[in-house]
């Protein structure tokens, strides 16, 4: 990223027509754009600006965001004449608060190499269009940030909405902090500050956010070179050092894979486990990528863009962090899930808000939180584990605002720190790795059916009905591609299946798909 200079200069006060700062913001509903366009008109009338906003509204459920626009100058004395809305080719500041409205603004031409800064937080809000397809429907963020890195004059992005999160408050003070961040203004960062403290409302959540966005953005803008192990502020690490260094000794173990796909995605999923668990999950993470690289050179990985390393790195992260009770309790007790809830209701300081969970338990799930030798010797004896289903299988609702509800989800989630010796993990541990070395099998034969069967575990994701459904799908698509194997079309057959599984939920078309490659075998026979 080049560093981005400062559209107008300090202390400029003798601005013709062309020195008017033209910004656009693209943002949806609750993201506070009506907020940040507030606080962008303030900034510039307190620093002797005059500024016009206007707005364009989307439409609802994420076919279009709301393009909020203001165009500012010094104050000469005279009364300038402003656009109400932005113009392709002739937007200086681009702010994108979500990255496929970054896509969107590129695509309307807002977005251009000899003038606009481009601002984006790289997190997804997904469309209805992307949610209703089975299995995954999420549009390419990846090829979204190539083409802004490829479209604006300095591009600035990392995950603003997970700093507004932690910090209790919306992405709004996230991209005004990156706004100050980047040095596109001629404006002094505490004049930002006293723009929000002035606001009123949700201040001090709204100025950690700010804060931390400006220091990233700032980062982002100081860096004359890219770093060998890019490290986005999601995927840090704080703690003692030494923490800290073994991170880092991950995050380099990660781009030293081969192919930028499979470091990227690498990246992604180390990031995941280490979350999920913790550094030595990591590093037991990077030991079966590693291994399966060195499977994928010996196959002639480079010829296929070391498609089988890509995809290991990143179904191999999805297996190691399946859901179980302690990661839903987890998930439960975070700070972001509390701010998450406050923005989704609308939480004013004058409101309370009461939280409750609906819980299910059987017998599967408690007996799976027991150490392994514990759960088998319950698992082979059917009384025993009819008589724990009567005790535990009965729906409850906990309210986790209150005390004892917390504590109790924080108590589950604490058990992760012992999850490795748990029954539940050994089993899908025995699972994933059946899974890859099936994978790592077929890879000197027919390298596309290996990737094809790393592709497979996709099917599998939830917890409780879910999983069981994905799980039995699963099963049926790989004795599926065990039929086909050693045929020309193999690769072909497996992502026929894969698709099938995906297509609905009942799972006809993939009984459909399964009967005709069974005919394969038949007709073989006769």
């Amino acid at each position: 990223m080049n560093q981005a200079a400062p559209i107008l200069e300090k202390g400029s006060r003798d601005a013709g027509l062309d020195q008017i700062v033209k910004l656009a913001v693209m943002a949806v509903g609750g993201q506070g754009g009506g907020v940040l366009n507030g606080w962008i008109v303030r900034l510039a009338e307190r620093n002797g600006y005059v500024a016009q906003a206007t707005s364009v509204a989307g439409v609802a459920q994420r076919t279009g965001a709301t393009i909020y626009y203001v165009e500012m100058m010094p104050d000469t004395g005279r009364q300038p004449v402003f656009a109400l809305a932005p113009a392709e080719g002739d937007v200086d500041i681009l702010i994108a608060a979500e990255m496929m409205e970054a896509g969107r603004a590129i695509m309307r031409g807002f977005v251009t190499p000899d003038r606009t800064l481009l601002i984006a937080s790289t997190h997804r809000a997904l469309a209805v269009s992307e949610k209703i397809v089975p299995g995954s429907g999420i549009a390419d963020a990846a090829e979204v940030r190539r083409a802004a890195e490829k479209a604006a004059r300095d591009f600035i992005a990392f995950d603003m909405d997970r700093m507004a999160e932690e910090a209790g408050t919306v992405i709004s003070a996230a991209l005004f902090g990156a706004l100050a961040g980047s040095g596109a203004l001629p404006f002094e960062v505490e004049s930002y500050r006293e723009t929000i403290r002035e606001s009123g409302r949700g201040v001090e959540a709204s100025l950690r956010a700010f804060e931390t966005a400006r220091e990233a953005a700032e980062a982002r803008r100081q860096e004359t070179e890219p770093a060998r192990a890019p490290k986005p502020p999601e995927a840090q690490v704080t703690g003692p050092k030494a923490l800290v260094a073994e991170w880092q000794r991950l995050v380099e173990r990660a781009a030293a894979l081969p192919g930028e796909e499979a470091q990227r995605l690498a990246r992604a999923g180390l990031k995941k486990v280490v979350d999920y668990q913790d550094l030595a999950y990591g590093a037991a993470y990077m030991d079966r990528v590693e291994a399966a690289a060195a499977r994928d050179a010996r196959a002639g990985g480079a010829a296929h863009a070391h498609a089988f390393t890509a995809n290991a790195a990143k179904y191999l992260a999805n297996a190691m962090c399946y859901d179980d009770i302690i990661r839903v309790a987890d998930l439960k007790t975070r700070a972001p899930r509390a701010a998450r809830i406050d923005k989704e209701m609308r939480k004013g300081d004058e409101h309370l808000i009461r939280v409750t969970e609906y819980v299910h338990p059987g017998a599967a799930e408690v007996v799976s939180l027991m150490p392994a030798g514990l759960g088998r010797w319950i698992e082979a004896r059917p009384k025993v584990w009819r008589g724990i289903d009567r005790v535990v299988n009965h729906g409850r609702r906990i309210r986790s605002d209150r005390v004892a509800g917390f504590l109790m989800f924080y108590t589950l989630g604490g058990l992760r720190r012992w999850r490795r010796r748990l029954l539940r993990h050994q089993v899908e541990e025995a699972h994933w790795t059946e899974w890859l070395e099936a994978a790592e099998a077929r890879l000197p034969r027919d390298y596309a059916l290996a990737v094809e069967t790393l592709k497979a575990r996709r099917l599998i994701k939830g917890y409780s009905d879910t999983h069981k459904r994905g799980l039995n799908k699963y099963d049926k698509v790989m004795s599926g591609i065990a039929l086909v194997e050693g045929r020309e079309d193999a690769a072909d057959w497996a992502n026929r299946l894969i698709q099938a599984a995906l297509k609905d939920p009942e799972g006809k078309a993939l009984e459909d798909a399964l009967q005709t490659v069974r005919s394969f075998t038949t007709a073989g026979a006769a």
